[in-house]
Parts: C-alpha cells; structure tokens; sequence
C-alpha cells in the first residue's frame, strides 16, 4: 500500500513538473534527483565510518608481535 502510496505521488510531482514548464520543471527536477544523490552518498560515508570504527584493522605492533611469536614457535 505504501508503494502505491508513492507511485501516485510520483506521478502527481511529474504533472505538476510538465505544467510548470521545461526550464522550471527541469530545474526542479535536476534539483529532486541531485539532492537525493547527495543523500544516498551521505548515507553510504555515514555507514563506512561506522563499519570502520567497529572492525579496525591491526596495527603495526600487533602484526610484528604476531610475526614474532611464529617464528619463535618455528624454532
């Protein structure tokens, strides 16, 4: 139902966009898709900070402690 919902109103936008005229309804237009461009790439800068912060990579030290301890098992 709600994507009806959203379908209707779609349509309702584009009507009033094509009554508007090609330079206002294209402006508008241009301005509708741009902006939610920017907040899908907002969203996706928003989740790769967030997975990042919860599984960091190793450091330095523990990689050479790892290193260190396989080859002190080696021998």
């Amino acid at each position: 139902m709600n994507l009806v919902f959203w379908i209707f109103l779609s349509l309702m936008l584009g009507y009033v966009l094509l009554m508007l005229g090609p330079l206002a309804g294209g402006v508008i237009a241009f301005g509708l898709v741009m902006g939610t461009l920017f907040r899908g790439l907002y969203l996706l800068n928003d989740i790769h900070k967030r997975l990042k912060e919860m599984a960091p990579g190793k450091d330095r030290v523990g990689e050479v402690y790892e290193a260190y301890l396989k080859n002190r098992d080696r021998t």
